[in-house]
Formats: C-alpha cells, structure tokens, sequence
C-alpha cells in the first residue's frame, strides 16, 4: 500500500503539489491531468526520487524517507524515456543491475532476469545490446528492470510516449498479467484509451491537488474539467 498524506512540494518557490492526500493499494490507478498539474512530481515521490517539502509517504506503513531501499523494492518505475533508466549495454546486464544492488546471491539475481524477461517476451535476449531494441523493445526492457525488484507496485510514467499502436498494444497486454497476478499498477497518462475497461480508478489532478478520484465511469464526466481529452466510447 502507498499512503500519500498531507503532502506538499515546491520547485524553488512555486507550489506544484499542496497537501495532497490518497492511498492506493494493489490496484490498477490511472493518473491523468494536463501539462504541469503536478503528476510525474507525485509519483516520484512514492519511492523516494524526491522527497515531500511537509506530509509523508508511506510505503506499507513505512515513511519512504526512513527506508527508501524498501520503498524502491516495493515501488518500481518505469520513466516516460526508458532510456533514461537504462545503466548497462545489454539487456541482461540491465535487468540484473537492480537486484545485484539488493546484495542478492547469483542463483537469486538469474532467477529474477529469467522471470522478468519472460514475463515480457524477451527471454533469449540477454546478451543482446540495448542500442540494437526497437522502441517497443525498450519500453519492455525498462518494465523487465522494474519487475526484477519484484515490486508490489508498478509505477509508469507515460509509458505509451514514441510508441506505434502494435508496441502499445503489447505492453498493455503484459500490464494485465501483471495486474492479475496482484500487482497494483499506476499509470501516468494523456492517452487514455484502452483504460476505462482496465482502471478500477481514475485520479485527475489540477493545479497541484486532486480534482477528483472516481471509478472509470463517473470519471468521463470530469475529466473535460481538467482539460483531458475523452477517448471515443468513454
């Protein structure tokens, strides 16, 4: 469970979040709102990438700030540029960089890249150069990275930015399987279709607060309010 509570934050001297409260459990969550409305600054927050101004996060009770290698083992993110995150050549190599830092014995770490390069289709792939990936391929890879934590949250920032509707299609596909094995899912978006059938919530936000938190149904209605396109068949 994330518990997000009376948090606030400030780039220099403007407030981009103020006292935001919500608490998401193993659930899928889309969170969706325009250019600036605070989004990536929140969710950054829930593993530790920043650190609150005043409020908490608490990751399974813990604050983040008390344990943050925990938070970053139960919280994986996945940035809106997967190569970004990126910290080795190949594609073994990379998903084996966050599971080596846990100080995890070899058996351990190459169980991990196995299972978390099956789970999205690259299994076999482990000496292939990042460079060489198509788009697709290094959206998948930068979701293996964060499945090799063995999170209980899965946390992505645009995740659909560069990518043509096949690649989409296919890291929604394993989105699912995450979710129906029990991981809670987070995805930060504009691009809302295939995601009312998907969401158990949809969380806008504006301005630095929380405009509304709704199932995916009564959401259609507010999400012109905060300048989010509706999808055809909302």
């Amino acid at each position: 469970m994330i518990a997000v509570d009376a948090l606030s934050y400030r780039y220099d001297d403007e407030l981009v979040l103020d006292e935001i409260s919500v608490t998401l459990d193993e659930e899928w969550v889309v969170l969706t709102g325009p250019n600036g409305s605070g989004k990536t600054t929140l969710v950054r927050q829930f593993n530790g990438l920043l650190e609150p101004d005043s409020g908490v996060v608490r990751v399974d009770d813990t604050p983040v700030q008390d344990d943050p290698v925990a938070a970053r083992t139960a919280v994986g993110m996945v940035f809106q540029s997967p190569r970004s995150q990126f910290v080795a050549a190949t594609v073994g190599a990379d998903v084996a960089f966050g599971p080596e830092n846990l100080g995890l014995d070899h058996d351990e770490i190459d169980r991990r890249v196995q299972a978390a390069l099956t789970a999205v289709n690259l299994d076999g792939r482990e000496d292939d150069r990042i460079e060489t990936l198509s788009g697709g391929e290094r959206a998948r890879l930068a979701i293996a990275g964060a499945l090799a934590m063995e999170p209980d949250h899965l946390v992505l920032d645009e995740p659909f930015t560069g990518l043509d509707w096949p690649a989409q299609q296919s890291v929604l596909g394993h989105l699912d399987t995450l979710s129906a094995e029990g991981v809670g899912v987070v995805v930060v978006t504009h691009d809302l279709r295939d995601m009312r059938s998907r969401a158990d919530r949809v969380i806008g936000l504006r301005d630095g607060q929380i405009a509304f938190d709704l199932p995916p149904g009564a959401a259609g209605d507010r999400l012109s309010d905060i300048d989010v396109r509706v999808p055809a068949g909302w």
